[in-house]
């Protein structure tokens, strides 16, 4: 089960306010669910929010800005996708320069990592759901 704390809560509603420009544009495009992904802005997770994820797709989509290249962020950034890896989410980084220079090509590679998350084919419990109306044929014994 995914659970969040207050603080993160707290967190996260404080930054679904904030004019970041890059996470204004992507969240513009990716409320007309591209790809036809539903997505969420600012999801708290535990102790940490997330820029946007698909749970579907168990993708985070963090936009990183200058900031994230300074000080002990690159740490903290690395830790932070080993605890979203651990709780089975993948983590794509798109640059907020990327996002603001190319936009649509932003929304196709958010997409494509979607795509590829997704399974053609999910795996069937331990022993399978049990059979379909008339799948069953009884073998005649004679």
């Amino acid at each position: 089960m995914l659970s969040a704390s207050s603080k993160a809560f707290a967190v996260a509603k404080r930054e679904r306010r904030s004019g970041n420009l890059p996470e204004v544009l992507i969240w513009r495009e990716l409320r007309r669910r591209p790809g036809g992904y539903k997505f969420r802005r600012q999801h708290p997770l535990s102790d940490v929010v997330i820029d946007f994820a698909c749970l579907e797709c168990r993708l985070a989509i963090e936009i990183d800005g200058q900031a994230h290249s300074a000080g002990n962020r690159p740490e903290r950034d690395a830790e932070r996708d080993v605890y979203l890896q651990a709780r089975g989410f993948s983590i794509l980084r798109l640059p907020a320069a990327y996002v603001l220079q190319s936009l649509e090509d932003a929304i196709a590679t958010i997409v494509t990592a979607c795509v590829e998350r997704q399974p053609l084919h999910h795996q069937p419990l331990a022993g399978g759901p049990p059979p379909r109306s008339g799948e069953v044929f009884e073998s005649s014994s004679q």
